[in-house]
């Protein structure tokens, strides 16, 4: 029974094992990291934050009802002597009582704000936040995926590093064959194939040395996603196919500063500076209300009379003199405007920086990658003539291994040259607001 029960969980297990394991492209690891990273959700919080603000300062302007309602007993109830009122022929030892013993009342209010410019500046204001609460959110999200890319390239740089060393050693491993079979016969030294042996080892160990590096990043790649890091997660895409996807920019195209997040970011944080500048301005005005009491009660002792008000009015306020506080709370907004626009101009220069040395990284690794595209096949030929002579016994062992070391140098200088040109196509759409 054990043994059937056994003999059923093994391929379920295998079937949730295989479920584990993700195969994720670019595309997929940044719609992940922007559907599951703290900085996302906290942007999105902040956007529901100013929602709510608006809703907030919208609410002191509508009706304002309010209920209370109280019962008071006087254990000792306040009183005079009578002959301390001017009362005269009062028996002594009277006391006039100035407050019924019980009163049990209650109130309705209702209040109404009918003019406050700070209420309408503040509502303009809110308005703005909440756009700049979006935009901010854009700029987080840009952010995010400059992570993700830069987390993601480098390890799948490296598989392909590992690729490649696995090509490398399934040749060596077949040469290593052919040079033992040939040393059976005599026709080459020991020193020959210890030679090929020695090549074969050391792709080995540095294939091991590779994979362990790959898996750290990977673990970077799930750590900046927000995935648990122990979810096992393949990539699925290659270098090629990447630059074939992004490699329709244009590096002559001229930056339009508003595709940059951060630049409509400052903007709307300048706008918001100008609407604090015209709360200060505006502060002079006067403020008017509208209010409306209802107090019904019952006071009296073993018998209660009911005594109820009434009570509405208009209340206005009107600010005269304060000492020169609002005049310096005016000049501090100002001068908090003049820091923004000085933080524009910093940032515009900055992004005119970036996105020229973008262009210059562009070009100079795509002519990295044709000049070492070359180099490749320079070293695959001198590799695969040296290998042919050796076979024929008119070459050395050393000529294929030091002709093997160069391709491998020579391939992985490729993959590293490729893996900065693609960095530099991420760049440079970065640069010009294309990503």
């Amino acid at each position: 029974m054990i043994r059937s029960i056994l003999f059923l969980l093994i391929p379920f297990g295998l079937s949730i094992a295989t479920f584990a394991q993700e195969a994720m492209s670019l595309d997929d690891c940044i719609q992940y990291a922007l559907t599951n990273h703290q900085e996302v959700h906290l942007a999105q919080l902040s956007m529901r934050d100013a929602d709510w603000q608006i809703k907030e300062n919208r609410a002191a302007a509508y009706p304002h009802f309010n209920l209370s309602m109280n019962a008071n007993h006087y254990i000792q109830q306040p009183a005079l002597p009578a002959e301390a009122l001017g009362f005269e022929g009062a028996p002594e030892g009277t006391k006039v009582k100035f407050a019924l013993e019980n009163t049990y009342s209650g109130t309705v209010s209702y209040d109404q704000l009918l003019f406050n410019s700070d209420y309408i500046v503040s509502l303009k204001a809110a308005k703005l936040y909440r756009q700049y609460a979006e935009l901010q959110y854009r700029t987080v999200v840009e952010r995010v995926r400059d992570k993700v890319n830069d987390a993601y390239l480098p390890a799948l740089v490296l598989s392909e590093s590992i690729s490649v060393l696995d090509r490398n050693i399934t040749n060596q491993e077949q040469l290593l064959k052919e040079t033992q079979a040939t040393y059976t016969t005599g026709f080459v030294e020991q020193l020959d194939v210890d030679r090929v042996d020695y090549v074969v080892s050391t792709l080995r160990t540095l294939r091991e040395s590779q994979v362990r590096q790959r898996d750290m990043l990977l673990d970077n790649l799930k750590f900046t996603m927000n995935m648990p890091l122990d979810q096992v997660i393949t990539l699925t895409d290659d270098i090629d196919k990447l630059l074939a996807e992004y490699d329709d920019v244009d590096p002559e195209e001229p930056l339009n500063y508003m595709n940059r997040p951060q630049y409509p970011e400052i903007l709307k944080l300048r706008e918001l500076s100008q609407v604090q500048i015209e709360i200060y301005q505006k502060d002079w005005l006067p403020k008017l209300s509208f209010f409306a009491n209802y107090n019904p009660s019952f006071q009296g002792g073993k018998d209660l009379f009911w005594i109820p008000s009434a009570l509405m009015g208009f209340t206005l306020t009107m600010p005269i003199y304060d000492g020169g506080y609002s005049d310096a709370k005016e000049e501090r907004a100002i001068v908090s405007a003049l820091k923004v626009d000085e933080q524009k101009s910093t940032l515009m220069r900055a992004l005119d920086l970036q996105l020229e040395i973008a262009r210059k990284q562009y070009a100079n690794n795509k002519q990295k990658v044709t000049d070492q595209q070359h180099n490749v096949t320079l070293a695959q030929r001198i590799h695969d003539t040296a290998q042919a002579k050796f076979k024929e016994g008119v070459g050395s062992s050393f000529e294929v291994t030091q002709a093997q070391a160069n391709l491998l140098q020579a391939e992985n200088i490729l993959i590293q040259s490729r893996y900065d040109y693609l960095q530099s196509i991420v760049d440079l759409r970065k640069a010009l607001g294309k990503i």
